[in-house]
């Protein structure tokens, strides 16, 4: 089986089995996995978190993962939330840090990053008739420890300038 092809959509995907791993070569075929929520026991951990940490600090959590139902797919918010009248789009970063380990799980939100959030927000407000609303983005970092200590979290409030 190692560099079989095999068409996928119409477009042709590189398969290489390496120890039972298959790879799939083909950005196209890999955005489309993305968009069907790939498996990933770590972020959802970190939602499942800031879901609660959220709750606590006052927010009515709306929406989880949402993604825009129609047109092309422009990405998903983690957490949709409702802060008194104020829509608050929430992503969440999460990492397991090792000792010494200093990289911040905030900095995984790269510009490009910022565009697709705030695509996909003005996507929600559209299809959910709350253009007259307010609204802003957050994030929250959590980090892990492999030593098993509680979780590190820090909710970092308009991330936009």
């Amino acid at each position: 089986m190692p560099g079989t092809n095999n068409t996928v959509a119409g477009q042709v995907m590189r398969v290489n089995a390496v120890r039972g791993v298959f790879l799939l070569q083909n950005k196209g075929f890999m955005r489309l996995l993305r968009r069907f929520h790939l498996n990933n026991p770590l972020g959802q951990k970190g939602e499942d978190i800031a879901s609660r940490f959220l709750k606590r600090e006052g927010l009515r959590i709306l929406e989880r993962n949402y993604k825009n139902a129609a047109g092309r797919a422009l990405g998903e918010i983690d957490i949709v939330a409702r802060e008194g009248s104020e829509i608050v789009f929430v992503e969440v970063k999460a990492r397991t840090v090792r000792e010494g380990d200093d990289v911040l799980p905030e900095s995984a939100i790269t510009p490009e990053k910022l565009r697709r959030l705030s695509r996909i927000a003005e996507a929600y407000m559209k299809e959910r008739g709350k253009n007259d609303v307010s609204y802003r983005f957050d994030a929250l970092a959590i980090r892990f420890f492999e030593d098993g200590r509680e979780p590190e979290i820090r909710h970092l409030r308009n991330i936009f300038i």
